[in-house]
């Protein structure tokens, strides 16, 4: 059968798009996911996924994509759907929270991106919001499909 959370997903950044709000997605990061690692707090990296702060936004049903900046240095981002752990937008924190499948179920051809593919200073993305604020407590209303 097939998913519901791309559908989803792509559902929840069209309102936040048509509503002038900013979508964010949590994901959880494992050796699939392809993000500067420099970036990554407690296993997950909040994205800014609106039209300012992408290019060449593909919200598949089996992976997103798009090019973004990190610190003024270009990227390309690559995020397996199931790897989504949530989306919301970042103005009044709506949204929805999905369950994520653990590392261990990736296929095992997949390489892992080091912390080296980004030149990116240690500072804020800037397609994403503060790493001070926690991801947990943005979210934290939001209700787990599976």
């Amino acid at each position: 059968m097939t998913s519901s959370k791309p559908y989803l997903i792509r559902a929840i950044h069209e309102w936040c798009v048509d509503s002038g709000f900013t979508p964010y997605l949590v994901v959880q990061v494992d050796r699939r996911t392809r993000v500067p690692r420099e970036f990554v707090r407690d296993g997950q990296i909040v994205l800014n996924i609106s039209p300012e702060a992408t290019h060449q936004l593909a919200l598949g049903n089996d992976e997103i994509t798009f090019q973004t900046r990190f610190s003024g240095v270009p990227f390309q981002v690559s995020v397996p759907v199931d790897a989504v752990a949530a989306i919301y937008a970042r103005e009044n924190g709506q949204g929805m929270a999905f369950e994520v499948k653990s590392a261990e179920d990736a296929p095992a051809n997949v390489q892992e991106v080091g912390a080296g593919e980004a030149a990116a200073e240690e500072s804020e993305q800037e397609a994403g919001p503060s790493r001070d604020e926690p991801a947990a407590k943005r979210v934290s209303h939001l209700t787990r499909i599976k």
